[in-house]
């Protein structure tokens, strides 16, 4: 029996969504005009329902979970877009996922609770998905957080880059602001972004480096509301240096600090 027809995966629960109660919030969807071909639509709720059986043979009750949303190889990278799944006991046992979506190329972004079917499908560049399982203690401070609309949306900030520079406030990223709100649930006295940004660097955070040269950089910023520089350092920015938060190196120092288990991956 396929996971799909598996009778503990139905439509509704891999594929519900809610949306924060945040004002102006916007559904976050991939941009491309028409409806998702049935392949498409095949392949995202399969991904989803193997993604959900292998989270449940994990043991876990929260993981960081990833997407290759976009093609990001050139810069050495294999994931592009992180959330913070739980276990939703009340709802049957069924995976959720709390992440932060752009509007569709605006240079806004909003906090959103969805399934796991909705959350992969969103026209990946590939079908594969990623999770570290946290340690125990982050998991058990994690959840309740999770589950309370206010308290998981406290570090967001509405202004969106898809670039911001790991250590400034001006804009924020979806994997920005998934490692900040975990830096606040790690050290409660990280009451800002500032102070989770100063204290995920006195922990040994290194964001990655993208390498992205004068040109790219200006017909990016010309082009998409959605990217911007200005909030990196001067050196760096003339160099093409690009210092923000990627996946992979969110992964790497939740494994260097002991902080998760290894990266388990799902075809």
């Amino acid at each position: 029996m396929s996971a799909l027809t598996s009778p503990r995966r139905t439509l509704a629960a891999l594929a519900a969504v809610v949306f924060l109660a945040l004002p102006a919030a916007h559904a976050g969807q991939n941009c491309e005009e028409g409806k998702l071909a049935g392949r498409e639509l095949a392949a995202g709720m399969e991904l989803a329902a193997r993604t959900a059986d292998k989270l449940d043979a994990s043991g876990a009750k929260v993981v960081l979970l990833a997407r290759a949303g976009q093609d990001l190889s050139k810069y050495g990278l294999r994931w592009s877009h992180l959330g913070l799944a739980y276990k939703d006991e009340s709802a049957g046992g069924a995976w959720r996922i709390v992440h932060k979506l752009n509007a569709c190329g605006t240079d806004r972004a909003d906090v959103f609770r969805q399934g796991l079917g909705e959350f992969f499908n969103d026209r990946p560049f590939r079908y594969e998905a990623a999770f570290v399982t946290l340690s125990p203690q982050l998991q058990d401070r994690l959840l309740p957080l999770l589950r309370d609309n206010a308290t998981v949306t406290r570090l967001h900030t509405p202004r969106y880059s898809m670039v911001a520079y790991a250590y400034a406030t001006r804009y924020q990223q979806s994997n920005q602001w998934a490692l900040e709100t975990l830096a606040m649930i790690a050290e409660p006295a990280n009451a800002s972004r500032s102070q989770a940004q100063a204290w995920l660097r006195n922990q040994g955070y290194r964001p990655g480096v993208l390498r992205i040269d004068t040109f790219t950089r200006l017909g990016a910023r010309l082009t998409r509301a959605n990217v911007e520089f200005d909030d990196h350092p001067s050196g760096d920015r003339f160099a093409g240096r690009i210092a923000t938060v990627t996946v992979d190196s969110v992964f790497d120092w939740l494994s260097r600090t002991q902080r998760s288990g290894g990266v388990q991956t799902v075809r």
